[in-house]
């Protein structure tokens, strides 16, 4: 199979406006109890373009939340759900 020149051009080339979208996220930060990291990036991302979680610190169970750009009050709605399952205390870093 062969690519076409626009294809390959477009695998060759970055995507501009992806990176713009990554760069609007905004970063919050919580610290969670370490056996509930995996359940609060589940739930989270399984809002699709949401917010991606990222594990800062194993250890002390501090993740980071990525927002996406518009998403905020969604965010904040899903934390207060999760809040009532979870312990989630924001950090300010």
């Amino acid at each position: 199979m062969r690519l076409s020149d626009y294809e390959t051009t477009r695998l060759q080339s970055p995507n501009s406006e992806l990176i713009t979208k990554i760069m609007d996220t905004v970063s919050r930060y919580y610290r969670l109890h370490r056996k509930d990291i995996a359940y609060f990036k589940f739930i989270i991302e399984s809002y699709d373009g949401m917010a991606v979680v990222r594990t800062k610190d194993p250890h002390e169970a501090i993740v980071e939340l990525m927002v996406a750009p518009g998403w905020e009050q969604d965010v904040e709605k899903v934390l207060e759900g999760l809040g009532k399952e979870i312990h989630i205390e924001p950090l300010t870093l």
